[in-house]
């Protein structure tokens, strides 16, 4: 479902920045001021109208960005957004058919898991790459850690969602088996509907900042 090229290149951006899109055209303005600040890879989560067409603009207009698409609910969802130009998707939770289209597709995929049977039918349906979703409030690191323990052997590879931050992350970024995490702090959706695109650079290169010193010490 993810190639290992495509791991390593999450592994290379550390951090994915997640956000929705209210106005299409704030889709490609934002993209280009996150990458200019560092970030690599985004989720743009498909929670509004406007989402898939944002998808469309960030693929045409910042090409060099990795785009990965989130909230993919149906199996249409999957098929429109590799249409559209997605590099890769994810889901909040595990559904089947999704994966399956999205397989079909050719769209590497991480369905979202939060127990050790959602985890067991992730692996039997291909997925090496699995969405560790509500992160923090389903116990954080620590249940991560236990959940994970008995399919080590495996080699899973777990992206983190939900709750993570400066503070957090990286206690997960430390762990083998946590290429990235992603996280909603580093977009504030006042800025984005003021078009502070230049604040939006300035925090996504304070988040980079605190990635490259967590990385050193």
């Amino acid at each position: 479902m993810f190639p290992p090229s495509l791991c390593e290149q999450l592994g290379q951006s550390g951090v994915v920045a997640g956000f929705a899109i209210e106005t299409t055209a704030h889709a490609a303005p934002l993209a280009k001021a996150l990458h200019d600040g560092g970030i690599q890879t985004i989720e743009l989560m498909l929670r509004t109208e406007a989402g898939l067409e944002a998808v469309r603009s960030i693929a045409r207009d910042v090409p060099d960005i990795l785009l990965g698409v989130g909230t993919i609910l149906t199996p249409e969802q999957a098929r429109q957004v590799k249409d559209a130009g997605a590099d890769f998707g994810v889901s909040p939770g595990l559904n089947p058919s999704v994966i399956q289209a999205a397989q079909e597709a050719e769209l590497p995929f991480a369905p979202g898991i939060c127990t050790p049977s959602e985890l067991e039918q992730a692996i039997e349906l291909g997925c090496r790459l699995v969405k560790f979703f509500p992160a923090e409030p389903s116990g954080g690191l620590a249940y991560l850690k236990s959940m994970a323990a008995p399919y080590r052997h495996l080699n899973i590879q777990y992206f983190p969602l939900g709750g993570i931050n400066e503070q957090n992350m990286h206690a997960y970024l430390n762990e083998s088996n946590v290429p990235t995490v992603g996280g909603s702090w580093i977009v504030k959706k006042e800025l984005v509907e003021q078009e502070d695109w230049p604040a939006i650079t300035a925090r996504a290169k304070n988040v980079i900042e605190h990635l490259k010193l967590g990385a050193d010490a």
